[in-house]
């Protein structure tokens, strides 16, 4: 049996670049099994597979190469996007349900905005942070000044690492082993990694996310560890702002160009939630066999 997926880049930067996602509409008709084999097929990081909702406008399932998750950021814009562009979107309020509850979306034109929650953070000794670093090739003294990493969940897990400088995010080295087995220890999709220096202009970090444990070395954009920084950056680096936009994708090998944006809702300095999102392109329609 052969099915056509479409193949979808998320968080786009210019029309260019972006993460790949496949589609899968009319998903109900599947099998969990089947499901994991058509991502397998596929071959991306992460495929979404849609299906009807008693709860949301619609139900979303993603997949990676290994596993079900509960959410992903560039699979839902994808999704979202991909639905907007085929005239099965036409509100631009509109919601998901997922196997973690529903969220709340927003288009505007062709972009989308996904719900993340308010942060969570999980504090590292001084010895996991350390051994963080050295998962990643890393020193002390490669860190941006007066930071330290730490666990952020805004729906996922990830471990947030603030670094001096674009050319010390390039420079980072992980092995890939140490990587994985941390973050099965923490239950992290996985490392975010980050300078405040970016690529172009008006942007407010360039950086780098590696997930091993997902079957993901590196990934070019990613929706749910870009909300998580936008809160390290508002709640423990100090920086007052409202809208972030976070670069990935220009430091990895091939470059695939990427921008997301996080906007924070905030109560008396606190955050309550946020909204994650960007542009997406379908780049091809690929078909696989089950």
């Amino acid at each position: 049996m052969k099915i056509e997926v479409p193949i979808v880049n998320a968080f786009v930067d210019e029309n260019v670049g972006g993460n790949a996602a496949g589609v899968v509409l009319d998903a109900e008709q599947y099998s969990q099994d089947q499901k994991r084999r058509i991502a397998v097929a596929v071959g991306l990081s992460e495929t979404a597979f849609v299906s009807p909702s008693a709860t949301a406008d619609f139900k979303l399932e993603f997949f990676t190469p290994t596993r079900q998750i509960a959410h992903c950021g560039h699979a839902t814009i994808a999704t979202f996007s991909y639905l907007r562009q085929t005239g099965a979107l036409p509100n631009d309020q509109t919601s998901k349900e997922t196997i973690d509850g529903r969220r709340e979306i927003l288009m505007e034109g062709d972009a989308a905005y996904m719900e993340q929650l308010a942060p969570r953070y999980i504090e590292l000794s001084q010895a996991e942070q350390l051994r963080a670093m050295d998962s990643l090739g890393l020193k002390p003294s490669d860190l941006l000044a007066d930071s330290r990493p730490c666990v952020v969940n805004t729906g996922n897990s990830f471990l947030v690492m603030a670094l001096r400088s674009a050319a010390v995010v390039t420079s980072i080295s992980p092995t890939m082993k140490l990587v994985s087995a941390m973050s099965e220890e923490y239950d992290l999709i996985g490392y975010y990694v980050f300078s405040p220096q970016a690529m172009k202009g008006g942007r407010d970090a360039g950086a780098r996310m590696f997930a091993p444990r997902y079957g993901i070395d590196e990934e070019a954009a990613t929706g749910m560890a870009a909300g998580p920084l936008a809160c390290y950056l508002y709640d423990k680096l100090k920086s007052d702002k409202g809208e972030y936009l976070i670069e990935q994708g220009h430091l990895m090998s091939p470059p695939s160009p990427s921008v997301i944006a996080v906007r924070l809702q905030t109560e008396n300095g606190s955050i309550g939630s946020l909204m994650a999102g960007g542009k997406a392109a379908v780049s091809e329609l690929r078909s696989v066999a089950i």
